[in-house]
């Protein structure tokens, strides 16, 4: 009876050890999914291709004039002209994040902005959460310039 009770114990423990002591809810998940958002426009706006370059996914793909850049060399790469100059040429903020019920993949979506702050599509990024909790880009793709202030056009 004491090997089993004993077995028992052991079990127990490491159940309790394996489960995650504060298991994340999807509003939290959503808010580090925003807050990566927005960390990553900011690179951007302080014109550090670096710091964009860290949001990548290794296999991340955008998506930009019906043309796909792979993988985050190439990306960093594309976007590194972005950069130059005083001012961003465009920027972006999260309206909308959704995280799926697994908490490994996310979606953000929300405005485009020209210098002068004029609304001039709609960016879409797909999130996905890599070991160590960090939230990578994996998929970004933005709708071509639009009515998009008008609703329903």
């Amino acid at each position: 009876m004491t090997g089993f009770m004993t077995r028992g114990t052991l079990c127990a423990a490491l159940l309790f050890v394996a489960s995650p002591a504060n298991a994340e809810t999807n509003a939290e998940l959503k808010e580090q999914v925003r807050q990566t958002e927005i960390a990553f426009a900011k690179s951007m706006a302080d014109r550090n291709p670096a710091a964009f370059a860290t949001f990548l996914a290794s296999e991340a793909v955008f998506m930009s004039g019906g043309r796909a850049t792979r993988g985050a060399p190439q990306v960093a790469e594309r976007w590194k002209g972005f950069s130059e100059g005083a001012q961003a040429p465009f920027s972006w903020a999260p309206e909308t994040v959704e995280v799926l019920d697994s908490g490994t993949l996310a979606m953000s979506s929300g405005p485009v902005r020209d210098p002068s702050g004029k609304r001039t599509g709609t960016f879409n990024s797909i999130w996905r959460r890599e070991a160590g909790g960090q939230w990578k880009i994996v998929l970004d793709n933005g709708c071509p310039a639009c009515n998009c202030d008008t609703p329903g056009k």
